[in-house]
């Protein structure tokens, strides 16, 4: 089975724009109760998650009396506006621009005599805000049948829900025109929801079934729906992905997948994943085999433990030393160990309905409960045959990770335990793998760290923090949410990709600078291939509505497949040099 995925999937602008804002009030301190009028978007699993952070939705004005409250992107009427100015509640205006331009449009040409007609679903919140500014004689219309039964009117200012369909729209104003003698027409319809309809439209004719995902009181995720069927394309909506259980796609060669403005990334990605793994009835066997392996390894950490392995295979190479497979047993056992446990203890674990890896930890919680413990165990026998040395260093390390999580802070502190600290989880991560792929070679042949363990060091640690940016910069939306503070969620997205690109140049150039002053053998410039790698990884992640979460997840992790492939190619070539 073909997936193919909307690139307008997801969250419009006005959207985003309302759900960052909020967002970034729960974090700040001393915010007070914070209310939306109305729930902020219209998908059940992201109003629950954001009632999780403190932001309650309330349908009448009536029901608060202090507090904050936050006007969704659909907007409000003047007379709403003003009462909550009468009851002195901060207001926080996270209305869409697309739909303050109509709202401006509309108290204009009230003021010039018009008549305004608004096309659109009269029960919308949108359209409800925009009728306060139309009033006294504001008109709503859905249909060509409606504007035959409207009175006689002489200048008539017709304007548009954001998200309408424009056929539907252009036929509606066509007759007004007919119907009126002065009538002034704006093309008020989202222009990101003309490209998310047209996408949907294109798409119908290259598919043989359209799912589409979002809330069923969602107006413009209807929107789409109607488009897809009116195609003749078999179509279907879901507001999760375990609806598709009951959807026979055993006949679908393609499936297109799109999503409305209130679906969040990570429904639209399970959707895809299940879709992904639905694949193997028909095609080529053996390759559907080793994509669901693939897979398989990404959602298990199976494949962190693999990259855990080559990394200090690749730091053995550079220190010089010979290949020792306890070495690479302990680096894959131990970080494996780490990431499941850490997982497992995930407060956040769950929350995020259709994660790719938050359903399998559930599912299975015991089982990678023990396959930590197992793996620890291992990795900490192995440290025992390496030497004592070892042994003990790798037990603080276990300690010392296991601490990550337990307060550490006095009582009053906003901060808890190390695991608080904004940013930490990134950096932590990276110097758990870099200890076990570069610093435990050494210890294990009795050696003190030198020089090239410190440089290993920090490669492994450059590359491994890299990666976990990247890839939470794909997650940063679900973080977000849920309250995890990654790199991403606290500088943004942009510049976390920024930092990114300047540590993959600084990397390049500390490893020619290391090249070029011989501290280590020439093969370690074969590792700029890996600082190119990343760059691809920019790139996809910049794409993203290309891929589903896992698959780009497993895209990022080869990053240390890449810098093994490098040093060992790189390691074949010079000794058929020296022969």
């Amino acid at each position: 089975m073909m997936v193919k995925l909307a690139q307008t999937a997801g969250f419009c602008m006005g959207v985003r724009r309302a759900v960052d804002k909020v967002l970034h009030m729960a974090r700040s301190s001393g915010s007070g109760p914070i209310y939306t009028y109305g729930e902020l978007i219209h998908n059940p699993p992201t109003v629950e998650l954001l009632k999780r952070r403190g932001i309650i939705p309330i349908e009448s004005l009536d029901d608060i009396d202090r507090g904050t409250v936050v006007v969704r992107a659909h907007g409000i009427s003047p007379r709403e506006r003003e009462k909550l100015k009468e009851k002195n509640i901060t207001l926080v205006d996270a209305t869409c621009p697309k739909v303050a331009r109509v709202q401006a449009i509309i108290k204009k040409h009230v003021s010039m005599g018009y008549n305004v007609v608004i096309v659109g679903n009269a029960d919308h919140p949108e359209v409800r805000g925009l009728l306060g500014y139309a009033e006294p004689g504001g008109i709503v219309v859905a249909d060509v049948e409606d504007v035959d039964r409207l009175p006689e009117l002489e200048k008539v200012c017709v304007v548009a829900q954001t998200t309408r369909n424009r056929r539907h729209y252009e036929e509606v104003c066509s007759r007004m025109k007919e119907r009126f003698p002065e009538v002034l027409v704006f093309n008020t319809i989202c222009d990101s929801t003309e490209r998310r309809q047209a996408e949907v439209l294109g798409m119908t004719g290259e598919v043989d079934v359209m799912i589409i995902v979002g809330g069923r009181n969602s107006s413009n995720t209807k929107e789409l729906l109607d488009i897809s069927r009116r195609s003749g394309t078999p179509t279907f909506q879901v507001e999760t992905a375990e609806e598709l259980r009951d959807i026979n796609l055993d006949k679908a060669a393609r499936v297109g997948v799109s999503a409305g403005a209130s679906t969040p990334n990570w429904i639209t990605d399970s959707v895809v994943d299940y879709l992904t793994l639905y694949r193997g009835k028909e095609g080529n066997f053996l390759m559907n085999a080793l994509v669901r392996l693939w897979l398989f390894a990404i959602r298990t950490d199976i494949y962190s433990a693999v990259g855990a392995g080559i990394l200090s295979s690749v730091s053995m190479i550079l220190q010089g030393r010979p290949l020792s497979l306890i070495n690479i047993l302990i680096a894959a056992f131990y970080v494996y160990s780490m990431h499941t446990f850490n997982r497992i203890q995930d407060r956040y674990l769950g929350r995020i309905q259709g994660s790719f890896r938050d359903e399998t930890y559930l599912k299975h919680k015991k089982i990678y409960l023990w396959a930590s413990v197992i793996s620890l165990a291992l990795a900490l026998l192995l440290s025992l045959a390496a030497g004592k040395g070892v042994f003990f260093f790798l037990m603080l390390m276990s300690l010392a990770g296991y601490l990550y999580r337990f307060r550490m802070f006095p009582l009053g502190l906003p901060l808890k335990s190390l695991r608080d600290i904004p940013g930490s989880k990134n950096i932590f991560i990276a110097l758990g793998w870099a200890v076990v792929a570069a610093l435990i070679p050494p210890l294990a042949e009795g050696d003190y760290p030198g020089i090239t363990a410190v440089l290993s060091f920090v490669i492994v640690f450059t590359l491994v923090f890299m990666k976990s940016i990247i890839s939470d910069m794909v997650t940063v939306q679900s973080d977000q949410l849920v309250g995890r503070e990654t790199f991403p969620v606290v500088m943004g997205e942009r510049n976390s990709g920024k930092l990114v690109r300047w540590l993959s140049m600084a990397l390049g150039l500390f490893i020619v600078a290391v090249g070029a002053t011989g501290l280590m053998p020439p093969i370690i410039l074969s590792l700029l291939t890996v600082v190119f790698y990343v760059w691809i990884c920019l790139e996809l992640c910049d794409k993203r509505a290309k891929f589903s979460s896992t698959a780009l997840e497993g895209f990022f992790g080869t990053t240390y497949i890449v810098a093994g492939a490098a040093v060992f190619a790189g390691t074949l070539v010079a000794r058929l040099l020296n022969r």
